[in-house]
């Protein structure tokens, strides 16, 4: 099986998923409901829930008990994005080439989305009859998503990265914000694929855990790199939006050629982290390289 074929089966397989556990726009409300749909089930890449099946895969996990954990996954990750684009944080108008949830709907709806779909991750993981049958696991898995998404992970690092427009950060200052604004959701989606097996091998995790960091500071870079390289038709959002803001950014710190220099280093040191792992690991070692290859 080719990684392309991986991935577009795990997309459809969890945008199958989040069909069903999204609350129908029949039901009331109404407005807030199709909102909800809008901000998921309109594309993307989907790394995060992949990550959860191509590590379950690695770990001979059943596919229907890693369907709850990649949704959850995905669903904070659809929240992060509907309040990032707010007027309030990054107020942009594009995401997947599509309008941003407060342009197509309004605002306050738009908030309420956020919310709606972060609680909503949390009670996947609370009642999914599929997932993992302990419940030590289980809430181990709950709380790993709360940090991942807090002010010690996802949220935190949002708030730095506001603090830190107009400013001219350190590169450890920028890794520090990037470990926390993406790199801990994709940390969340491996750990959550590993506590998906009934018996856990600790050193493994820490190895798996490390290989997550690698390619969560790697993602931040490349997309760095792609908001100044890609056009904003390849992008889905509007490309040189960091410029524009004054954002600090890998290539406008160290440049674009030391910028790909840790990408392809960090690619490096994640693929050591799983080198103990076999065949059914290959699907993680490819999607190290193609977090640092993609066009989007």
């Amino acid at each position: 099986m080719s990684l392309s074929y991986f991935i577009q089966s795990n997309r459809q397989r969890v945008e199958h998923a989040l069909a069903h556990w999204l609350p129908s726009p029949d039901i009331t409300p109404q407005k807030l409901h199709e909102a909800m749909r809008y901000a998921t089930l309109n594309g993307g890449k989907r790394i995060r829930p992949i990550l959860v099946y191509a590590t379950g895969k690695a770990l001979d996990i059943a596919e229907k008990q890693l369907d709850g954990p990649a949704c959850a996954v995905e669903l904070i990750h659809a929240y992060s994005l509907v309040h990032d684009d707010l007027p309030a944080m990054d107020n942009d108008e594009l995401r997947r080439g599509m309008p941003t949830c407060h342009i197509e709907f309004d605002e306050a709806t738009a908030l309420l989305v956020g919310d709606a779909l972060q609680s909503l991750a949390f009670h996947i993981l609370a009642h999914d009859k599929n997932m993992v049958n302990d419940p030590q696991q289980r809430l181990e898995m709950i709380d790993t998503l709360a940090l991942a998404s807090g002010s010690r992970g996802m949220a935190g690092g949002q708030a730095i990265d506001l603090a830190s427009v107009g400013t001219e950060p350190t590169i450890i200052e920028l890794e520090n914000m990037h470990i926390h604004k993406t790199g801990a959701l994709i940390r969340a989606s491996v750990k959550l694929g590993a506590l998906s097996q009934a018996k856990l091998d600790l050193d493994l995790l820490d190895k798996l855990d490390h290989y997550a960091k690698c390619i969560g500071l790697a993602f931040q870079i490349r997309d760095d790199i792609l908001d100044v390289e890609c056009d904003t038709e390849t992008l889905g959002k509007t490309q040189g939006s960091d410029a524009a803001r004054n954002k600090p950014t890998y290539p406008s710190l160290i440049g674009l050629k030391k910028s790909k220099d840790m990408a392809e280093d960090l690619m490096t040191q994640a693929l050591d982290s799983v080198s103990q792992l076999g065949k059914n690991a290959d699907f993680l070692r490819e999607i190290a390289r193609y977090i640092i290859d993609r066009q989007s």
